[in-house]
């Protein structure tokens, strides 16, 4: 089995281990970065790490030296012998009480890799009656407080789909428990802007950087009158939505969604 990386060193999957009153475990107090190989090199991995940087600095915490970070990711890669693979990096304020509080310590740092699941190039979504709250502190922070996207993921599932989109407090479109969603409305490529409380991914950065996406305040029904609909993240890539619910999306995979594919494609692979 690939080992995994916990503070410093690599260790068989049985023997990694965090204290039990690890915050993180805890209260959920820690951050993490999902990333992807392609021939055993780590995407975007500065970008990835700065990602994580500002979210520890949202929480409060001091995130590790980057050095320490790339080496936990090089060597859990490198352990793996797997040359595209799903690498997560997770960083937490390390042990304290059993409450919100924090004391002063070392931070857990594990870093771990699976194999990467075949990804259809189109998929269908659900809306959900939660939604984000763009005023929250976390808002925009990738933490690990992730229950409520664990809840609206099942429920995805449960309908057959494979991914479940929020609104806003103000009924807005933001994103998806694990992704970011851009639209395609008379040939105008959009996608939400930081300011709906949506989480800046790495993927969307770059599909806003090589085309001519634009940033827009979009309302949430627009999901059921776009000519297009699609999906980023770090290991979907640019996915196209076919169904919203129940409702058809006029085009999927359209043109827009395909150049932008295509687009991004020649930015991981050049």
């Amino acid at each position: 089995m690939t080992p995994v990386w916990v503070n410093g060193r690599l260790v068989a999957p049985d023997d990694a281990t965090v204290p039990a009153l690890d915050h993180g475990i805890t209260v959920g107090d820690g951050v993490f970065e999902t990333m992807r190989t392609y021939d055993g090199v780590p995407f975007a991995l500065d970008r990835h790490l700065a990602r994580l940087a500002r979210s520890a600095a949202g929480l409060g915490l001091t995130p590790p030296p980057v050095d320490v970070l790339e080496r936990a990711v090089g060597e859990v890669i490198a352990a793996s012998a797997m040359a595209e693979c799903r690498v997560r990096l997770t960083v937490t304020a390390g042990a304290g009480p059993l409450g919100s509080g924090r004391v002063d310590g070392a931070c857990t740092i594990v870093a771990a890799v699976a194999p990467l699941e075949p990804v259809p190039p189109v998929t269908d979504v659900i809306t959900v009656p939660w939604v984000r709250n763009e005023r929250s502190p976390l808002a925009g922070l990738k933490t690990t407080s992730y229950a409520d996207n664990v809840v609206a993921l099942a429920r995805a599932k449960d309908a057959g789909a494979s991914e479940a989109l929020f609104a806003n407090t103000r009924d807005e479109l933001c994103e998806g428990t694990g992704t970011n969603v851009f639209v395609v409305i008379d040939g105008r490529l959009l996608t939400p802007p930081l300011s709906s409380g949506c989480l800046a991914g790495v993927t969307r950065e770059l599909v806003l950087e090589c085309t001519d996406a634009v940033e827009e305040t979009l309302p949430y029904d627009v999901l059921f009158t776009a000519d297009e609909v699609f999906l980023t993240s770090t290991t979907r890539e640019v996915q196209a939505v076919a169904h919203v619910d129940e409702h058809a999306v006029p085009q999927a995979p359209g043109p827009v969604t395909l150049a932008a594919a295509e687009a991004f494609r020649s930015i991981r692979s050049p």
